[in-house]
């Protein structure tokens, strides 16, 4: 198993560490069926959220480049409409981990949709190569992303049993930081919530991973079109608690009073992955506590 401490994967002082290379489960449908075998604890025993009650399923609908973008659903039973969540992944992609968050919130009401954002290249999910992982989502660049965020707002404006008007975004790690980016890009999200994404480039970054990660939350407080909550781990290796004061600082001068930025103490990075030894159950479930509460408010409200 490779130990994640970083939103986007290791760096190379980590991959010198064994990799778990047997998942949970086998291929099928548009998605790998079990937990990513990169992070996967040994001794993991994770949240599992049953569907009784939701409508899950996997679909598909049209990219702005015409590719036809795999997406999993999970809503509440009945004819709604439910407020819609979008749901970001980490570096794995749409794995079991992301979702089962998907139907964690469609127990809360909301239609949730986890865009498949790095199938273009190749599913990372199955995969046990920490260096294949980060080529994939490397490919995955801004635009292309928004692109896919778009697209699935356009989606899931055209389902009756979704409201438009009614939609939030939440994700982890890299899709953490997606989250920052996208409240900045689209005004019809009413509410966001970041899961330790990366806020600045690190120091000690080169010139081209600073550029190729543009544009960075710092440099979007002025943009947001949207509340985001922010939740955060004291002890996460790569965000440092400088970015985390710096992108606090940049909301203020900002005036964006409705946003927060939590602060987990002695919390690694990947705090909320039930499924790594990473695993915070309290930090956890008081993340979601808020998370749910943030939404309640500013979605469904």
């Amino acid at each position: 198993m490779t130990t994640l401490n970083r939103p986007e994967g290791p760096d190379v002082s980590d991959l010198s560490l064994s990799r778990r290379t047997l998942g949970v489960g086998t291929l099928g449908g548009l998605f790998f069926a079990g937990y990513a075998p990169a992070a996967l604890a040994a001794q993991a025993s994770p949240v599992t959220t049953p569907s009784e009650g939701l409508v899950t399923e996997d679909v598909t609908y049209p990219a702005p480049d015409g590719f036809g973008l795999p997406a999993y659903v999970a809503r509440p039973s009945g004819d709604g409409p439910f407020p819609v969540v979008i749901v970001v992944s980490e570096i794995f992609g749409v794995h079991e981990y992301i979702r089962d968050c998907c139907r964690r919130l469609a127990k809360a009401g909301y239609a949730a949709i986890a865009p498949a954002f790095f199938n273009r290249v190749e599913d990372p999910a199955p995969l046990g190569d920490m260096q294949r992982i980060q080529q994939i989502v490397a490919a995955a660049g801004y635009e292309q992303v928004m692109g896919d965020v778009s697209a699935t707002l356009d989606w899931a404006s055209q389902q009756l049993w979704a409201n438009g008007d009614k939609v939030g975004i939440t994700g982890w790690c890299w899709g953490g930081k997606v989250v920052w980016q996208a409240c900045a890009r689209f005004a019809v999200l009413d509410a966001g919530v970041a899961w330790y994404g990366r806020l600045a480039p690190a120091a000690e970054a080169q010139p081209a991973a600073v550029s190729a990660g543009q544009p960075w939350p710092v440099d979007l407080a002025d943009d947001l079109k949207c509340p985001v909550l922010g939740l955060y781990g004291e002890a996460d290796r790569g965000i440092p608690l400088p970015s985390v004061d710096a992108m606090k600082q940049a909301l203020a001068r900002a005036g964006q009073t409705g946003s927060d930025i939590i602060v987990y103490d002695d919390a690694p990075h990947g705090f909320h992955a039930d499924y790594r030894d990473s695993y915070r159950a309290a930090d956890a479930a008081d993340g979601w506590r808020r998370l749910l509460a943030f939404f309640e408010a500013r979605v469904k409200g």
